[in-house]
């Protein structure tokens, strides 16, 4: 037996051992409650005083503790292993220990993942939470950071096949025992210390899993700038590496979510946005900065994201890594469904793909394979598509940072967007064969399974890319760019300068560009698929910025207006998000275009279409509201021209004749100032309050103003709320001038989706906001003085 380390204690260090057994068997006239240790333990563990190790007790007593709560010897041989993992020993022993306990916490974490929780009969408590309550954990982190230690100016070593058997226990652990990934992710230094063992091959699939779990409940993002070499160690890693660590990379470049829904209202993303101009950058800034310092980084996430899957790792290679899931229990459940997918194409093929139980030991540590052994292709796309989805969700990440410019001028240059142009028939959008990956416990169609998620990734990325972007225009083809050319010519209008300064030779090849393969696919999708709202919001981004008449009619020409109104009226969609990002692209699609809207009235050519289409807009004005204001602008435009071709579609068009009823506007207005309140203001809702102000300001230039907040005033006393309404508009204004006057927003956004300067916008707030009671254009005008409450605090309730 191994000497333990009460052999070597002195009598104080015995006598002070003691007492704490003596403690834990509550007493000396008392029976031994195993609880009771167990429940000490985990005092200690939380105050860091009193029983925290097993080396606190004697082995004697421990074994006959065993006896009777069923440990399964892990108190002993965590003594054992404290004993052999000194400074000066040479860890041959320390190894054979880790071996013994490994086995004992896998087999418990594969059950615990796999939701087969049962506790056996032999034991009470279960081993990784022993082992923890022993202070396993905390001498596992020990030994792995040993190489941080020098003696004698030299720094220890301990071998890769021992720091994999510490990270793997460290892993189970993680997993089935509740505190300790939390734990581990206090121990910044151990955090930090972690990425350096990702330069060894051998370690790196298990670092990786343990670093992104620790950092998923880390309170505080880790900064990449403190990870020792990082440009050494990332530019090192092989595509297989780089695609697993982008899994790591999508903790520590995203920007964290306290899960408080009011740090989502406006209100609170300015307080925090002032707070952090004085803190200076973020940490997930200052993690993209680092990343893309990196030579040839975003040229490599180019090249995996485009990688055909016959260009993938080699069968050898993928195997490898194969094992390495199987005994690694973050990818244990898409091994199990890889295995079933081989198990079925190989019953075709006469293929065989045998691996072995858990526990079996083979020479090379590979499944056995027989000579005519071909990888399933269903094997080697799955393979690929989780690599892409990381790599993808790194790349959409980094096109919405502070440093968009570069991201995509790289991104154009490494040429992705060609790229995922050809691999989405076959890849990205492929048909779904019988026997097509979902996870353990999921279906085809639940949004957990990779082929589904990668979907979604890639519109993300079609989203960020091409929204408020010249580059857009790389998701064409050479023919279809000479289309817009051709429709510019048409209309006798200039052609869009950012089409002619489009580099032809990073456009997509092939018979059909990205955007029109979207369209393709868009106008197939089932009415209840969830892609429908990532798919509209990805064309959307496309017509997004300034107006285009030629970005309109190509799209127009590909049936997408009819694809709209067909879902929007015709399916009677009830899926509120899909509904809004149909009607904010049926806004953009239609906004200025008489085109669009001769269309429009072929396809609602019906009163009861439009009745139906009428309830869709008013069923959620917060979704409508944008195709309102598109509309009403719209009809503005037409009206100030001189145009036979806009002179019928004005007195065709049923959509036009509706919203130039003064009621009619009067009651989008009231409504839309009515559902929205400064302190409930966020994102998706502040739309609302822009086109409030576009109705506003087409009034001001008809010199209707004053009528409009008249009409406003008696709707109020209507409602018997006197007041109300112009109050609450009143301090929407306020904030809206704080908002958008703000140094650091940007007020393009607002001119190119009304085509009116931001010098008017501003003029109308502040004539609204005039305290001259004689101004018969300004809002205090119309509230009677018992109602006025026009200078609440933003922040009160």
């Amino acid at each position: 037996m191994a000497a333990t380390p009460a052999a070597a204690e002195s009598g104080a260090g015995r006598g002070r051992r003691a007492a704490a057994t003596v403690a834990a068997w509550g007493g000396w006239g008392g029976r031994p409650r195993p609880a009771n240790i167990l429940l000490q333990l985990r005092q200690g563990q939380l105050t860091g005083r009193g029983l925290v190790r097993a080396v606190q007790f004697t082995e004697t007593f421990l074994t006959e503790r065993d006896k009777q709560s069923k440990w399964s010897g892990i108190p002993q041989l965590l003594l054992k292993l404290y004993a052999t993992s000194h400074l000066h020993s040479d860890f041959i022993e320390c190894q054979n220990i880790l071996k013994e306990i490994s086995p004992l916490l896998s087999m418990e974490a594969m059950a615990f993942v796999t939701e087969e929780r049962k506790l056996t009969q032999e034991t009470t408590y279960p081993n990784t939470y022993v082992f923890d309550l022993f202070g396993g954990v905390d001498l596992l982190v020990e030994i792995l950071m040993r190489p941080t230690i020098s003696i004698r100016g030299q720094k220890l070593k301990i071998s890769d096949e021992m720091s994999k058997d510490c990270l793997s226990i460290l892993y189970n652990t993680c997993v089935c025992t509740e505190g300790v990934t939390k734990r581990l992710a206090e121990k910044n230094e151990f955090v930090i210390f972690l990425f350096t063992l990702m330069t060894s091959k051998k370690t790196f699939l298990q670092t990786a899993t343990l670093i992104e779990d620790i950092l998923g409940v880390k309170k505080e993002m880790i900064r990449l700038d403190e990870v020792p070499n990082l440009s050494s160690l990332v530019s090192n890693f092989d595509q297989q590496q780089l695609a697993n660590f982008c899994r790591i990379l999508a903790v520590t470049i995203s920007e964290m979510d306290t899960g408080n829904d009011d740090k989502h209202t406006l209100l609170a993303k300015n307080a925090q946005q002032k707070k952090s101009l004085s803190l200076g950058p973020s940490a997930a800034e200052i993690n993209q900065a680092a990343l893309l310092s990196i030579p040839g980084f975003v040229e490599r996430l180019c090249k995996l994201a485009t990688r055909k899957v016959s260009e993938s790792t080699g069968t050898a290679s993928f195997l490898q890594e194969l094992e390495e899931w199987y005994t690694w229990l973050d990818n244990a459940l898409v091994l199990d469904a890889l295995m079933r997918v081989a198990n079925e194409e190989s019953e075709h093929s006469q293929a065989s793909i045998v691996f072995p139980p858990p526990g079996a030991s083979e020479e090379n540590g590979l499944p056995h394979t027989s000579t005519r052994t071909q990888l399933p292709q269903s094997m080697k796309i799955m393979h690929e598509i989780m690599y892409k989805l990381e790599v993808l969700y790194v790349l959409c990440v980094l096109l919405m940072g502070r440093q968009r410019n570069q991201v995509h001028r790289m991104i154009a240059e490494f040429k992705l967007i060609p790229g995922l142009n050809n691999l989405f028939d076959k890849l990205i959008w492929r048909k779904h064969s019988a026997s097509a990956l979902v996870l353990h416990g999921h279906n085809q169609n639940c949004d957990c399974s990779p082929d589904i998620t990668l979907k979604i990734q890639f519109l993300r990325l079609l989203q960020s890319f091409s929204d408020h972007h010249e580059n857009k225009y790389l998701l064409l083809n050479n023919q279809e760019l000479n289309e817009l050319s051709a429709i510019s010519l048409k209309a006798n209008i200039p052609e869009v300068e950012a089409v002619l300064n489009t580099d032809r030779s990073l456009v997509c090849d092939g018979k059909r560009g990205l955007l029109t393969r979207l369209l393709q696919v868009m106008k197939k999708e089932p009415a209840e698929s969830s892609f429908r709202f990532w798919q509209a919001r990805a064309v959307e981004s496309f017509l997004r910025g300034t107006t285009s008449y030629a970005d309109q009619m190509f799209l127009l020409k590909r049936g997408l207006l009819e694809h709209i109104l067909y879902c929007i009226v015709d399916s009677e969609c009830k899926s509120r998000d899909v509904l809004q990002s149909y009607f904010d692209l049926l806004g953009e699609l239609m906004k200025f275009n008489v085109d669009a809207f001769k269309r429009f009235n072929k396809y609602i050519n019906t009163d009861a279409k439009f009745q139906v289409f009428l309830k869709q807009i008013n069923s959620s004005l917060v979704d409508s509201n944008m195709l309102v204001r598109c509309v009403t602008l719209s009809l503005d435009r037409f009206e100030n021209q001189v145009d036979m071709k806009v002179a019928e579609v004005l007195s065709e068009c049923r959509l036009l004749a509706y919203i130039s009823q003064v009621p009619t506007q009067m009651s989008f207005l009231f409504r839309l100032i009515n559902i929205i309140h400064v302190q409930t203001l966020t994102q998706e809702n502040v739309s609302c309050l822009n086109t409030s102000l576009v109705i506003l300001m087409l009034a001001r230039r008809k010199e209707r103003l004053p009528l409009y907040l008249r009409l406003l005033q008696r709707m109020e006393h209507s409602k018997k709320y006197p007041g109300f309404l112009l109050n609450n508009f009143h301090n929407l204004l306020r904030f809206w001038q704080q908002h958008y006057l703000h140094k650091d927003k940007d007020s393009t956004c607002l001119e190119n989706s009304s085509c009116i300067s931001f010098s008017y916008w501003k003029e109308t707030v502040s004539i609204l906001l005039n305290p001259d009671r004689q101004s018969p254009s300004a809002l205090v005008s119309y509230i009677e003085e018992p109602y006025m409450d026009i200078d609440r605090d933003f922040t009160e309730e």
